[in-house]
């Protein structure tokens, strides 16, 4: 049986999951990252994209984060999320709407300011959007 670790994810919102997993997998600031019991102890930031975990009967948990900060200890992990939401929460429409604002957005945009927020918010539609074409793919979204 594999060893399981420790697993919160957590927003300013609220709670979203806390419990045993085999595998955590998540993008962070550097690239991929897969996390299993005796991993390495690690603080680092998070891209806007799923977290993914492996639960220990083998089913699979996903959370989309916007970002945040991902901790590593031994045999416990944290995600801190700016912002997320469990995958049977995703709402693909509106989704492709936010990424459409945020398009017309960054074309109407009068500052810096307005496009990099612009840019922000386009990244997280995108970020959103790949989570849900990655869960049609294998069959985990209606």
């Amino acid at each position: 049986m594999s060893k399981s670790i420790q697993v919160d994810i957590v927003s300013a919102e609220s709670e979203i999951f806390s419990g045993e997993a085999t595998r955590v997998f998540a993008t962070g600031i550097l690239g991929e990252l897969e996390v299993a019991a005796g991993h390495a102890p690690l603080l680092t930031g998070l891209l806007p994209g799923p977290i993914r975990l492996r639960l220990k009967d083998g089913a699979e948990e996903i959370a989309y984060v916007t970002g945040g900060i991902l901790e590593i200890q031994p045999g416990h992990v944290t995600v801190l999320a700016d912002t997320v939401v469990r995958a049977r929460d995703f709402n693909e429409m509106e989704a492709i709407k936010a990424r459409e604002q945020a398009e017309q957005a960054i074309q109407d945009s009068q500052s810096r300011v307005d496009i990099a927020r612009a840019r922000a918010e386009l990244v997280q539609a995108a970020g959103m959007l790949r989570a849900i074409q990655d869960l049609k793919k294998k069959g985990k979204y209606k």
